[in-house]
Order: C-alpha cells, then structure tokens, then sequence
C-alpha cells in the first residue's frame, strides 16, 4: 500500500511526521520547502549565511540586488522552515544577527556545490545558448 502523501501544513500547526514527503505530488508541503529555498534570494541568502553570520545589512550587501524587503521576507522564511537562527543583540540600538541551524549548514553546502556546479559551466552554457540562437531565430 502507497504511503500517505504530506498535505500542506497552515501557518501555526506542525505536519503529521507520519506523512512521508513526496515533491511530485501537487499538495505535498515539501514543495512550500523547495520554493523557499530554491528561490533566487533563499538559495543566495543561504549560501552567503554558509560563509558565516551576517547582520542583516551585511548580508543584504552580499546578496547583490535584494531588496530590504525581500529579504526581510526571505529570512522569516528560512527561519520559519528551520533553516536559518535570528539572534538579537543586546545593543543600543538592537541588532539582529543571523546564522544557519545545522540543517540550514547542510542544505548551504549542497546548494554552494550546485552554484559552484552552475559557475564553471557559464561558459558551456553560453556556447548552447548560442547554437540555439542560430537555429531558433527569434519571433
């Protein structure tokens, strides 16, 4: 008998951990997952947290391009899922600090491999872009 697909969890309540995972299946919460961390600012965010923690300025300034905003709502993210620890500092005025948990390190590591991956192919992408740019002439 197949195992009992996740359905998504609201906001405030924990899922069964009975439910076994299953991306493919359209209601699975894993997706909600995915999406938070595969998203262009909650893989960049997670991965510059992985070379250390940041203050929320600094790691703003590391993720070229975000906005204060959506990082803002990337991180409440990222803390939500239990990726990601948000440390306020005693200090005048209060700072906010924020690292990863140890499954926010491990997702880091595997997504630092995926950009590292992704980098040193550039080239290799950009001859393929090339070749079918010459035969798929633009609409």
């Amino acid at each position: 008998m197949p195992a009992a697909r996740s359905a998504p969890t609201p906001p405030g309540e924990t899922a069964d951990p009975g439910l076994e995972a299953d991306v493919f299946a359209r209601d699975c919460q894993s997706r909600d997952v995915l999406q938070n961390v595969t998203s262009r600012w909650g893989l960049l965010a997670l991965v510059a947290l992985g070379e250390g923690d940041k203050r929320f300025n600094a790691l703003r300034r590391r993720v070229d391009g975000v906005s204060e905003r959506m990082l803002s709502v990337t991180l409440q993210q990222l803390e939500r899922d239990g990726f990601v620890n948000r440390t306020v500092l005693q200090a005048i005025p209060p700072r906010v600090e924020y690292s990863l948990t140890d499954l926010g390190a491990t997702v880091a590591r595997r997504l630092t491999e995926v950009i590292e991956l992704v980098e040193a192919s550039v080239p290799d992408v950009a001859q393929a872009r090339a070749a079918y740019d010459d035969t798929h002439p633009a609409k």
